[in-house]
Parts: structure tokens; sequence; C-alpha cells
């Protein structure tokens, strides 16, 4: 089992979601995040007041799949989420030891 943890521009999880849901993926959870990476944030003007934006909103994705689903599922998130342009985010995939559902007891892909 792997967690998939992405890091996208708020205004495309709808897009995400449903792109994920055509290919059965159906449990996430959803943060809104802020961060920044290369870009550093950026400025920007206010009332003729010029400030720094260090922190951008963004939106953190997590969902635990199965070894098999991964590649389709990163594909799928890094198609959907890119805009071409600076901060569309990143996906990262680790490795998941143990997932019990608690109300049931299930374990391992089960439990996903």
């Amino acid at each position: 089992m792997k967690k998939i943890e992405a890091v996208i521009k708020p205004f495309k999880l709808e897009d995400v979601k449903d792109a994920l849901a055509e290919i059965g993926i159906t449990g996430m959870t959803v943060s809104e995040v802020k961060g920044y990476g290369r870009q550093k944030g950026h400025s920007e003007l206010y009332r003729g007041a010029e400030y720094v934006v260090d922190f951008l909103p963004k939106i953190k994705m997590e969902m635990v799949v199965t070894a098999e689903q991964v590649e389709e599922v990163v594909n799928t998130i890094a198609e959907v989420a890119a805009t071409g342009k600076i901060g569309d985010g990143k996906i990262f995939v680790s490795d998941i030891e143990k997932v019990i559902r608690i109300r049931t007891g299930e374990t391992g892909s089960d439990a996903i």
C-alpha cells in the first residue's frame, strides 16, 4: 500500500477529485494549507502599498491506495492539476506499513 499526498492549487480541487472518482478512488482527506516552493511567494500591490505574500494558499490531498493503483493515480493528478504555470504543486508517494479500519477491525487493503 502507498500513501499519495498531492499539494495543488485550490481551484483545481474539484477537477482532480472528479477525475480520481472516475478511476475508482473514492476516499481521500483534503486540507487547506499554505506554503511556498522555489518561487518563495510573490509581491502584491494593495492600496498603493507593495507587500510580500510568503505563504500561498494550497490544497493538500491525501489518499492510500494499493501499489497497483499508484501510477494511474499519480498520472491522473499530474495531468488534471497542471496549468503549466509556477506553483502547480507536488506529488509525494510513500510506503504504508499498516492500515486498520477502526469500526470493523479490517486490516491491509480491505481497510482502504
